[in-house]
């Protein structure tokens, strides 16, 4: 069995389509960890604001077969496979960590190379894996978060259950 973690976030109708997303997950993955969701606002784009959690769980599947699963969890929420990259979206499910695997396969870059960049990444993956050991960086996600500058990132904790 291999740790997965998994960012989800969403800024059209975020609760209802995070809500689905973790339900799906469920139905996969039972004992699936869930993060502190976070209000924040859109990168690279004008929007609505997004909410972002993030996911872990255990599983036997390869990365490319989480990554497919993942993708059909989007759509289930209304993301179409084309959609654009910086706009808003229903869903958005991006591994982030899968064990200690490094991968440079395109479409499945791991670690995730945003996940040291982007707070709403990061804050939630040390909330729920603070001792978990970045493969590339050496430092747990708690030291990374712990030495973030999070100065105009400001996240809004939400509930979602």
């Amino acid at each position: 069995m291999t740790a997965v973690y998994v960012a989800a976030g969403s800024n059209v109708q975020p609760v209802t389509h995070l809500r689905q997303a973790l339900q799906e997950l469920r139905d996969f993955f039972p004992d699936l960890a869930v993060s502190p969701a976070y209000r924040n606002r859109p990168v690279g784009f004008e929007g609505a604001d997004f909410v972002n959690l993030v996911v872990g769980f255990e599983t036997v599947l390869a990365p490319v077969h989480v990554r497919d699963l993942l993708q059909l969890i989007e759509a289930h929420c209304g993301r179409a496979p084309d959609a654009p990259r910086w706009a808003p979206r229903s869903m958005d499910l991006d591994i982030l960590l899968y064990g200690s695997l490094i991968s440079i396969e395109p479409g499945l870059v791991l670690p995730r190379p945003d996940l040291v960049r982007r707070p709403y990444m990061l804050k939630p993956m040390a909330d729920i894996g603070p001792d978990i050991v970045h493969p590339i960086i050496g430092k747990t996600m708690r030291q990374l978060w712990e030495g973030f500058e999070s100065a105009g990132h400001e996240m809004v904790g939400v509930e979602l259950e």
